[in-house]
């Protein structure tokens, strides 16, 4: 860890369940830690696009559309290993495990550090 970072407790490991969030303040600014598919991972509260609270967004499993013969939509299915957080401004779609736009992998959400140490969870800013 830098010398000059910032440790900022969110709470103890056990207390969160699988799909629970909470925004802390990291440094004067507002970050998102989500528990997802069994760990942590944080996110700076600031969507790319036009500043929206992105981490304050809903997020849910990606939807992916089933296809059969000659592109013939048959319905639609829910991948939970993959959640999509999605920003409640303006729609824009992220991979909530690597904060990648979905729509395009040039643009991501600026991700934290996250530690578990002695059952306790700390963002790093």
């Amino acid at each position: 860890m830098d010398s000059t970072a910032i440790k900022v407790h969110v709470g103890k490991a056990a207390d969160f369940e699988d799909g629970d969030r909470r925004i802390v303040d990291v440094g004067g600014r507002r970050v998102g830690v989500f528990h997802v598919g069994g760990r942590f991972v944080a996110y700076l509260n600031i969507c790319p696009h036009q500043g929206g609270p992105v981490c304050e967004g809903q997020y849910f499993p990606k939807v992916e559309a089933v296809l059969g013969e000659g592109g013939v939509l048959l319905g639609e299915r829910s991948d939970r290993t993959e959640p999509h957080l999605v920003c409640p401004w303006h729609g824009w779609e992220y991979d909530l495990h690597t904060g990648v736009m979905v729509a395009d992998a040039n643009i991501k959400l600026r991700q934290y550090e996250t530690v578990i140490q002695d059952g306790e969870v700390y963002v790093i800013g």
